[in-house]
């Protein structure tokens, strides 16, 4: 076997975990293995960054009562009162520094990374929004300085992690037109 069929078999498992990850809304409520939390994270610090700057930070929030203090703030700006976490235990914030000029692609790829590890290991996973407005109120600012956070960090997103409950959702069709030839 070339170099080159081997490369082929190995980009189609890629693609086929890619097109079968899926966000997921409902979790159980055991914690996940610090051990797996470290991987996870640790495959989002090697997603690209502009010019290699790695600007994101990644903050795993484990601890229950600050995790629920993030569910109450986001449920706040996001309006409704719901868990925005989905029951999930485990909450990785990514921030990114606003001194690099491609922070917010540098923080989203990150996120990517952070969902498809956590596929990898057989969890369910989901980016959050509403962490720029979040740590842009003083509460939000509050809890970064009470988790040691110094900088001017802007928020991502969060990626909620956990062990799926129920049955893990089936891909809709992809639309016509998202990508073209010339």
């Amino acid at each position: 076997m070339s170099v080159v069929d081997s490369q082929d078999m190995n980009a189609e498992e890629v693609l086929e975990f890619i097109k079968n990850r899926r966000s997921i809304r409902s979790y159980k409520p055991d914690m996940v293995p610090d051990n797996v939390i470290r991987k996870i994270v640790e495959a989002g610090t090697y997603a690209a960054t502009g010019m290699g700057r790695q600007s994101p930070i990644i903050i795993a929030v484990t601890d229950k009562t600050v995790r629920d203090r993030l569910s109450r703030l986001n449920a706040k700006i996001m309006g409704k009162g719901m868990d925005p976490f989905y029951g999930a235990p485990v909450v990785l914030i990514v921030l990114a520094n606003r001194s690099s000029p491609t922070y917010v692609y540098d923080g989203s790829l990150v996120m990517g990374n952070l969902m498809l590890a956590a596929h990898a290991y057989g969890l369910g996973s989901c980016w959050i929004h509403r962490a720029k407005e979040e740590f842009e109120l003083p509460e939000g600012k509050e809890i970064l300085m009470d988790l040691g956070i110094e900088g001017d960090y802007e928020g991502i997103g969060h990626c909620i992690l956990g062990f799926i409950e129920g049955d893990y959702p089936e891909a809709k069709p992809r639309k016509n037109g998202w990508s073209y030839t010339i």
